[in-house]
C-alpha cells in the first residue's frame, strides 16, 4: 500500500518467487528495485529498509557506499559507477496498492 512507504523512504517486500525488493518514494512517484548491488551482488541495506543515504537523496549501497539515482537506479558514485540496479516494474492502483508488473 501507498501510505507504507512515506515520501523520501523505502520498504523491502519479498516477491511470490522469493526475490527481495525495494519500493521507495519521491515526489509522489513510486520506484522499484531488485535489492541487489551490481558491484558484488549484496544486499543493499545493513539495517531492514536502510536503502537511502543520510540526506535521503540518493539509494546506497551499505558495503561500498556506492550511490544511485532513485528514478533510474544508475550508480553515480562508487565502485558499480555507470551501472545501474535492476529496475522492478510497477503499477499504482487507485485503491493505493502497488502491485508488480508481468513484463
Amino acid at each position: 500500500m501507498t501510505e507504507d512507504i512515506p515520501e523520501r523512504e523505502a520498504r523491502s517486500f519479498e516477491t511470490p518467487k522469493g526475490d527481495t525488493i525495494f519500493i521507495t518514494q519521491r515526489d509522489g512517484a513510486f520506484f522499484a528495485y531488485q535489492n541487489i548491488c551490481p558491484h558484488l551482488q549484496v544486499e543493499l541495506e545493513f539495517l531492514e529498509n536502510q536503502f537511502l543515504d543520510r540526506d535521503q537523496e540518493f539509494i546506497e549501497c551499505s558495503t561500498h557506499g556506492a550511490l544511485f539515482m532513485v528514478e533510474t537506479g544508475e550508480c553515480i558514485s562508487g565502485p558499480c559507477q555507470g551501472e545501474t540496479l535492476e529496475k522492478v516494474a510497477i503499477t499504482v492502483h487507485s485503491d493505493g496498492g502497488i502491485y508488480l508488473t508481468e513484463e
